[in-house]
């Protein structure tokens, strides 16, 4: 049986949230026609702006209290990456 992704697994996941460099390559691999992911944009821009509106709505709707309150969560960690 094959392993998932390193993207999909903890080793190519950063502790501060997102990805590593480990697991943004293995997810470029994995989709060979969609453009490649590339590391937070917190110093702003477009990029960011589009980012941080997108996962606050996530956020919002997809997380329960506990999640949405919770530092240690993925969504608030990649949040944080991104300075939003």
């Amino acid at each position: 049986m094959a392993k998932t992704p390193a993207w999909q697994r903890k080793e190519g996941k950063s502790e501060s949230g997102g990805l590593n460099a480990k697991g943004r390559a293995s997810y470029n691999r994995a989709n060979p026609g969609k453009p490649g992911l590339k590391a937070p944009q917190p110093e702003g821009g477009p990029r960011r702006d589009r980012f941080c509106a997108r996962m606050k709505g996530m956020k919002k709707k997809l997380t329960s209290k506990e999640t949405a309150n919770d530092p240690n969560s993925r969504i608030n960690k990649s949040l944080r990456a991104w300075n939003c």
